[in-house]
């Protein structure tokens, strides 16, 4: 069982980063890493909330009970570990934010605000980028080479650490 994504506990904006004028900041399309992804439609500046990550909020035991997502990919989720031991589960009442895929190399990070997660621009992103952070993956038990395997990165960043878990090459 995994957690989505290690967190920064921060303040954060209450509007989830959702722009009423000027029109939507993302999209999803097809991703050259990994099956779906989601890119930003119009320039985002550093600092910038892009998005909430947003679903049901479920317990770690609740999580547990229902993985997997899919039987064919045991490994693929859509939960993110909140620090008070919940999660949100990005299949049941998400958004577009669950297509954001993982790189060693995030253009975003992640920040808790309650039960409320927020993903923020670490630098400037170009209309037509895909978005990405790191999602640091938690897993019980050791991080042997097999499971860095089945949780094996894609995103061919300089200095890709060759896995989405939470550990150094």
């Amino acid at each position: 069982m995994i957690d989505k994504s290690r967190l920064k506990s921060k303040a954060g904006r209450e509007d989830g980063g959702t722009v009423k004028a000027g029109g939507r900041r993302t999209q999803v399309r097809r991703s050259g890493i990994h099956g779906k992804g989601v890119y930003a439609v119009r320039p985002i500046k550093t600092g910038d909330i892009v998005l909430e990550y947003k679903g049901q909020i479920i317990t770690w035991r609740k999580a547990q009970q229902l993985h997997p997502h899919d039987p064919s990919q045991p490994n693929h989720t859509f939960y993110f570990h909140l620090d008070d031991g919940h999660v949100i589960d990005g299949k049941n009442n998400g958004n577009n934010a669950r297509w954001i895929n993982h790189s060693c190399a995030p253009n975003l990070e992640a920040e808790q605000t309650g039960r409320r997660v927020f993903l923020r621009a670490l630098r400037d992103i170009a209309a037509g980028e895909e978005l990405f952070y790191d999602y640091a993956l938690m897993i019980e038990g050791r991080k042997t080479a097999k499971v860095k395997k089945e949780h094996a990165c894609l995103c061919g960043a300089p200095g890709c650490r060759g896995t989405m878990l939470n550990c150094r090459r």
